[in-house]
């Protein structure tokens, strides 16, 4: 039967930048095996089933498979899939209007805010589903840096070094000297199991200080070779995972405050994720992810 579906570039106010992303609307009798077929074909860094919600309060139920994967949450699907239900179902708006979308996914029930606009692309912040915390050890700076095909040296800033974080899917963090060094990074399979090991949650975001945008707080790149996904050009989940990283190292102070990712310039895509944590008794109390996200294609599946 005919499946619509909708391809939305995310964390960006332009097509054919940010992250990628199909989401097929009307997934109901699909089996996982087909889902992830159908996400290998597509062959995008993720790809959204939609499905009714068991739930009358909810706007619907999503599924999220890489090429090689179904993940209990992502953040560019997140975004993306808000905005799109958002904007079909409000197609004919002529002024400005702020909607509520409820996804429940595999990590649970996620609240999205869309900002709807008929002049700009519309942008969605949703709720963090988890907190950060701890999610390992990393292995030491001589295995990452032989990963990444970079020095020991230039693994690590002021007081940052590397740290295993998760917030529904776990990330190991690599804090790298410069943006010549987060340039030049690149995988390096024969030692990326021993270094980050070798199963699902082998994904690697590394960072760094300096930014191209002054409006940037962070410069980011991230690798999940193993889950199907040599390069991610925005990676919201690991984003939500960053907070516990910057507030273990920087410290953050009780009240709220705003960083942007900037990532997915190396490889042609470049992308802006919007942070927000709240600190409260100097632990994070909650935080928030946000970005725009722009149509750029419709179709069908025959499937």
């Amino acid at each position: 039967m005919p499946r619509a579906y909708t391809v939305l570039d995310v964390f960006t106010n332009t097509p054919l930048a940010g992250n990628p992303l199909a989401v097929v609307l009307d997934a109901k009798g699909l089996e996982t095996a087909q889902m992830q077929a159908i996400a290998r074909e597509l062959n995008l860094s993720e790809t959204v089933f939609v499905l009714p919600p068991e739930n009358p309060a909810h706007s619907a139920e999503i599924r999220i498979f890489t090429p090689g994967c179904e993940l209990p949450f992502a953040g560019h699907p997140t975004v993306g899939t808000a905005i799109l239900l958002a904007s079909n179902r409000f197609a004919d708006l002529d002024s400005g209007l702020d909607v509520v979308e409820v996804l429940k996914e595999g990590i649970g029930t996620v609240r999205c805010g869309v900002r709807l606009d008929p002049a700009k692309p519309g942008y969605a912040e949703f709720d963090a589903p988890r907190l950060p915390q701890p999610a390992g050890t990393p292995r030491d700076k001589e295995l990452i840096a032989a990963a990444l095909d970079l020095e020991p040296r230039e693994i690590g800033f002021e007081n940052h070094r590397p740290s295993v974080y998760e917030a529904g899917v776990p990330f190991t963090f690599v804090p790298v000297a410069d943006l010549e060094t987060i340039t030049r990074a690149q995988p390096s399979m024969p030692s990326w199991k021993a270094a980050f090991g070798d199963g699902k949650d082998a994904d690697v975001f590394l960072y760094c200080r300096e930014t191209l945008h002054t409006e940037s707080a962070f410069h980011a790149r991230m690798f999940a070779p193993l889950m199907g996904v040599p390069e991610d050009p925005a990676t919201g989940s690991a984003a939500a995972a960053f907070a516990g990283v910057i507030h273990a190292f920087d410290g953050l102070t009780d009240g709220t405050h705003d960083f942007r990712i900037e990532q997915g310039y190396e490889m042609g895509r470049p992308s802006t994720i919007d942070l927000e944590i709240d600190i409260d008794k100097r632990k994070i109390d909650a935080m928030r992810i946000g970005g725009a996200a722009v149509i750029v294609a419709r179709g069908e599946l025959d499937i």
